[in-house]
């Protein structure tokens, strides 16, 4: 059944299905109805083959002529043929003559046998003694091309059927088409961050309407719920944010004023706590205003292999000093649209988190060809937490005492899905491999 779960598999289907059904329905009728005329008609000439026939004993040539004659000319069997055939084949009487011998018993002539007026029948031929053999012949055609004619009205009146199913079956596809791309379109804007876009309503009404009205009730309580999920985190970011910076500046005041260095070192701590806490509700605010979706109205064309190097020329230094080695792979350009300062800042995000959670030692490589790859020979992250990775504040086993808030990934992915683009962590064996897709321009 999976081959018919979309809509033009099924339509195809049912088509294909009513084509055949009407094809076929439409061939019984024409076969059943010539094979009941075949049946009444081989009736009816055996009936009048009996009648001139007779018995045995009145069965000679002259008798058998004049039941002839006689039965040609009477009304209801005036349209029916008989020829009486010697023992030579020669003919010895009747009102038509046959180009052949026909067989013993029913058969079907046709406009090959030449018979003068008639264009199809049925025959019977019997002995009738003394080596003579009786036919007798009606037509099955009540005129001239009969058949033809039955056959156009078959095709006019099934053909008929079939144009006025299949225009309402295309009217069907493109109405329910064209809902299902609206609503599919409403679907796409919104995982793009639109979260305004709704489903077009049609003022006619109908069953259509009414699922557009629910559909976008729905996305309406669910824009409401996540804009307010989204106030609270964001106003408790800003509320707390102003009182953390002027905490960490009383920090900074007090660090000059201290008498010893257990009090400096305790001091300078918190500062470093009240940067970690102000640096995530940065990143938190970051990410509401990215998910947002305004930025779009940034976007221009970019060469992301030119962004690369420049980044990468840009980071080299810090990679350097940290004790790692950082290599840029992007021989061609890639042309894609969006927002060159949040790409850059995707960049330097990976390559610092690359820093702060790998040794010594580590290769950094970041690599554009069909993607965008950074990649480094590190501990990697293993498969079942490379999901936590990327939820905010996730924080894997290995990385709950480094350095961070476990809102980088998250970050990544934010200007990731802006640019309705992909990210994926994989396996770099060793190490860890982020590949990122985005649309060509």
């Amino acid at each position: 059944m999976r081959r018919f779960r979309s809509l033009r598999a099924l339509t195809l289907a049912f088509l294909i299905a009513f084509l055949v059904a009407t094809l076929g329905t439409g061939f019984a009728i024409y076969m059943a109805t010539q094979r009941t005329i075949e049946r009444l008609v081989d009736r009816r000439i055996q009936a009048v083959n009996d009648e001139v026939a007779g018995t045995v004993g009145d069965r000679s040539p002259e008798e058998l002529v004049r039941r002839i004659n006689a039965a040609a000319g009477q009304r209801d069997t005036g349209d029916i043929g008989f020829v009486l055939l010697g023992t030579d084949g020669r003919r010895l009487g009747g009102n038509i003559s046959l180009p052949r011998r026909l067989p013993i018993g029913l058969s079907t002539v046709a406009l090959n046998e030449r018979i003068a007026g008639l264009s199809a029948g049925r025959a019977i031929v019997r002995d009738v003694g003394h080596g003579m053999t009786l036919a007798t012949i009606a037509e099955t055609e009540p005129f001239d091309n009969y058949n033809a004619a039955r056959a156009r009205i078959y095709l006019i009146g099934f053909g008929s059927i079939v144009l006025i199913v299949v225009g309402g079956l295309v009217f069907f596809v493109v109405t329910i088409g064209r809902r299902i791309g609206e609503t599919r379109r409403t679907v796409e804007a919104i995982i793009d961050g639109d979260m305004a876009r709704r489903v077009p309503i049609d003022r006619s009404g109908g069953e259509f309407a009414q699922q557009a009205i629910a559909f976008n009730r729905m996305l309406d309580r669910i824009s409401d719920l996540m804009a307010s999920i989204s106030n609270v985190s964001n106003d408790i970011a800003h509320d707390l944010r102003t009182p953390l910076a002027r905490l960490r500046s009383q920090l900074a005041l007090s660090v000059r004023r201290v008498e010893t260095q257990a009090q400096r070192d305790d001091l300078e701590a918190a500062i470093a706590l009240s940067d970690e806490l102000l640096g995530m509700f940065a990143a938190m605010l970051r990410i509401a205003e990215i998910e947002g979706g305004d930025r779009r109205a940034a976007f221009a064309s970019i060469d992301l292999a030119a962004l690369a190097d420049e980044i990468g020329t840009m980071m080299a230094p810090v990679v350097t000093d940290s004790g790692r080695t950082l290599i840029v792979a992007a021989p061609t350009p890639m042309q894609i649209v969006g927002d060159r300062q949040l790409l850059g800042q995707l960049l330097v995000n990976l390559v610092e988190n690359a820093i702060r959670h790998t040794p010594i030692g580590t290769r950094i490589v970041i690599a554009v060809a069909d993607t965008l790859t950074i990649a480094d020979d590190g501990p990697g992250i293993p498969a079942d937490q490379r999901g936590l990775a990327l939820r905010r504040f996730g924080r894997i086993d290995a990385s709950r005492h480094a350095e961070g808030h476990g809102l980088g990934l998250p970050l990544a992915q934010a200007i990731v899905r802006l640019h309705s683009g992909t990210i994926a962590l994989e396996d770099a064996e060793p190490g860890l491999r982020i590949v990122i897709g985005l649309p060509l321009a």
